[in-house]
């Protein structure tokens, strides 16, 4: 049938250890598909992630509710099974669950996972979560995905946890059949880490031919080199929001878009940055990190919020920061 294929990864994921490896390999099928939702050009967008450890369900849900009411862009949790940076003896909820129930109490905003640790779920699992939570949310998905990094939870939980090159490419081929499994009515896939065998995927998502996708890391090796093909949203951090810094990893990535034949204006490169607080003091500091980072390439700033959630925080910076840069123009 024409809408079947298979496809070998072995040979491919052996020599993926160099970006040349990645743009030059014959008949590889990463190009990305036309049809993916894409934000306006130019605009700035501004998100919110609430981390969900030492916290409370109804905590997070009235963040969320009160993010759509003022105009964020996007609303984020993360993935995680043990508090990170914190004790990890306390609660911590799991992401995905809850990123259907709080799609579920949102009406505007854009979801989703920041970001997805791979080792956690089968592609194909991960894939039917994200088809359903699309659906949940009326077509406002963001698939974030990552190759997963706290070693702590995969001991704990008895999760297989690699090197960290051995992730990355893990997270390649669960790209791979992520993407698939989104554009075909039924897939056969024998990779080095996952394999599919005539596998149905129904419904499809809302969203065609799947979710935006994001894509978070810095592996300039493999990772960046997979955001330049696949995501329509790269997500990055530099230390203390240095604009300096932003600006070499930003023009950085753009040589990788285009070694590998993408434009780099089609990714939107993602950061964030957090305040603890709300005063002037704090307004005013966001202000001048976010100019620098927006002056480096950044298109969408999301803003870090810390159990016990300070509510003062999230209007602060929808009502002294957001309008400042929503008209801000794309780099020429």
């Amino acid at each position: 049938m024409a809408e079947e294929r298979r496809i070998s990864r072995r040979s491919f994921v052996k020599g993926l250890g160099a970006l040349a490896a990645v743009a030059s390999t014959p008949g590889f099928p990463w190009p990305r598909p036309a049809g993916a939702a894409q934000p306006a050009a130019g605009r700035i967008r501004f998100g919110v992630q609430t981390a969900p450890q030492h916290t409370t369900y109804d905590a997070i849900e009235a963040v969320w509710t009160e993010a759509d009411a003022l105009g964020y862009d996007s609303a984020f949790v993360f993935d995680h099974f043990i508090p990170i940076l914190s004790d990890p003896s306390g609660p911590c909820l799991e992401g995905w669950t809850l990123l259907s129930a709080l799609a579920a109490k949102t009406q505007r905003v854009q979801v989703g996972v920041l970001v997805t640790g791979n080792t956690y779920r089968y592609p194909a699992v991960l894939a039917k979560m994200a088809a359903t939570v699309d659906h949940v949310s009326h077509g406002r998905l963001i698939l974030g995905l990552g190759a997963g990094w706290f070693e702590l939870e995969h001991t704990a939980y008895g999760i297989p946890f690699s090197t960290a090159g051995g992730r990355a490419r893990q997270l390649v081929e669960a790209v791979e059949v992520i993407t698939m499994l989104f554009k075909q009515r039924r897939s056969t896939f024998t990779g080095k880490y996952y394999r599919l065998q005539d596998a149905p995927f129904e419904p499809k998502g809302i969203q065609r031919p799947y979710p935006p996708i994001l894509i978070g890391g810095m592996g300039p090796k493999v990772i960046q080199p997979l955001a330049a093909r696949y995501a329509d949203i790269w997500h990055f951090f530099v230390r203390g929001g240095a604009a300096e810094e932003a600006r070499r990893v930003c023009a950085n990535f753009d040589g990788i878009c285009r070694t590998v034949g993408r434009d780099p204006a089609a990714v939107e490169k993602s950061t964030s940055v957090r305040a603890d607080a709300w005063n002037g003091e704090a307004g005013a500091a966001l202000r001048t990190e976010i100019r620098g980072l927006v002056d480096a390439g950044v298109r969408h700033v999301i803003l870090g919020l810390r159990a016990p959630f300070d509510l003062a925080v999230l209007r602060g910076f929808a009502r002294e920061v957001i309008p400042e840069f929503r008209q801000v123009p794309a780099p020429g």
